[in-house]
């Protein structure tokens, strides 16, 4: 059997804009179509050879959940480029575009577009259970005049009818991923020093990855409903510093150090990858940026450290490659909070945490700053919850490209205790 290398050829995304600002009026079907339209635009590659999208996302539209196929809809892609989307919190972004490669490992397909969105300003309000359980009767069915009464009936005592403010937490446990956040802190020793100049040097990065013109070559410009352009990402702060993030106020503890100045914010956005086979790419005559060596999915107790995961993911996904961290030369750790990376970067430089939770009798190593999230990360640029993983897939690749070869490991944390990586190679 001959090996086949699914390569990652082109990648593209919208602007990331904080929840209800720009992108309001836009859905993430719409978000997603926008950076689909816009990898296929740059890269000139025919609509119709899309031959399978799959999709990632959290927040998903109740009324049409598959995202991928519905983009292969609205941009009348061929008829027949199926689609498919996936849900794996926070990680969903990759897992789109590790399962499109592994489709093209295996034979299955030759080009295919994998990526995720999130509308956080789209998401939709539930109402009680009590008003839907006594409701949907009359909703679903023909009623009569006395199943009006009977539901009213029902709805008494009339209390706890108003829609409840939706949070970010777990469901088996009710902790809010901020507290999650306070909890890893406490355990590494992360002090609000530590969290508070990790975040102004990413937003620094961030800064200047826009102004040098990094990102020109995955950012798209998007026009909104309202007709206005973006260009750029709209939450890095480049005048932002450690003094000024210091006067934020905790959020989550009265005394603690988890802000919104160290903390990703809510966004909306979409980012896409395009994937071919190498033969495939070569064959039309694209030039590879990256291929996958490897990747790895974990999950830890929900009740111990719900972000964690990465510092167990990322190990797993190194030795299923044949490398070391010190074979690295790029880093790329999702920022959910300030605390919850730095958490992660302390674990996989202990030693204790190698012998009780890897099996190991050394630790993984410690990571040079230098290496570590290079373009600054989800605390500056945001996250829309199912495009950041297509995201970091997307700077890795373009940074691997431009170095002309190398390797870059990637690490998320995601709900329910999931840590996804994954280690891209020159080609």
């Amino acid at each position: 059997m001959t090996t086949r290398r699914a390569v990652v050829v082109s990648g593209a995304r919208t602007p990331f804009v904080r929840a209800f600002g720009d992108y309001t009026r836009m859905d993430s079907i719409a978000l997603a179509g926008t950076a689909v339209r816009g990898v296929l635009e740059q890269t000139g590659l025919p609509f119709g050879d899309v031959q399978a999208i799959v999709w990632g996302g959290v927040i998903l539209p109740s009324a049409a959940p598959n995202i991928a196929r519905e983009v292969a809809l609205d941009l009348q892609l061929d008829h027949g480029c199926e689609g498919y989307t996936v849900t794996r919190a926070c990680a969903s972004g990759l897992q789109a575009v590790t399962s499109a490669a592994a489709a093209i490992e295996r034979g299955e397909y030759d080009i295919m577009i994998a990526g995720g969105s999130d509308s956080t300003s789209n998401a939709e309000i539930k109402l009680p259970q009590k008003i839907v359980h006594s409701m949907a009767p009359i909703a679903l069915g023909k009623p009569k005049p006395k199943d009006y009464l009977s539901a009213v009936a029902q709805l008494a005592p009339f209390t706890d009818l108003f829609p409840t403010r939706p949070k970010i937490a777990e469901r088996t446990t009710g902790e809010v991923m901020g507290e999650s956040a306070e909890k890893m802190a406490k355990i590494h020793g992360i002090t609000r020093a530590d969290q508070d100049e990790f975040a102004a040097r990413s937003h620094r990065r961030a800064n200047a990855a826009i102004t040098s013109g990094r990102f020109d070559a995955e950012v798209l410009s998007v026009t909104t409903p309202q007709g206005k352009t973006i260009t750029r990402d709209g939450l890095v702060r480049g005048d932002s510093t450690v003094e000024k993030l210091a006067k934020l106020a905790p959020v989550f503890e009265r005394n603690g150090t988890v802000t919104a100045g160290n903390a990703s914010p809510l966004t909306d956005g979409a980012s896409a990858v395009l994937l071919m086979s190498e033969e495939k790419a070569r064959e039309l005559g694209f030039l590879p940026l990256a291929a996958f060596k490897s990747w790895s999915y974990v999950s830890v107790d929900p009740k111990d450290q719900v972000l964690i995961g990465p510092a167990i993911s990322m190990p797993r996904a190194l030795d299923k490659a044949g490398l070391s961290l010190a074979d690295i030369d790029f880093v790329d750790i999702h920022e959910a909070f300030a605390a919850q990376t730095l958490s992660v970067v302390s674990a996989l430089g202990s030693h204790e945490w190698a012998k009780q939770r890897l099996g190991r009798d050394e630790a993984v190593g410690d990571i040079d700053v230098d290496k570590l999230n290079v373009h600054g990360g989800s605390v500056s640029l945001g996250h829309p919850f199912g495009a950041t993983g297509a995201r970091m897939v997307t700077t890795m690749a373009n940074e691997i490209s431009r170095a002309g070869g190398g390797t870059a490991l990637l690490g998320i944390c995601a709900a329910g205790g999931i840590g996804a990586s994954a280690v891209l190679e020159g080609v």
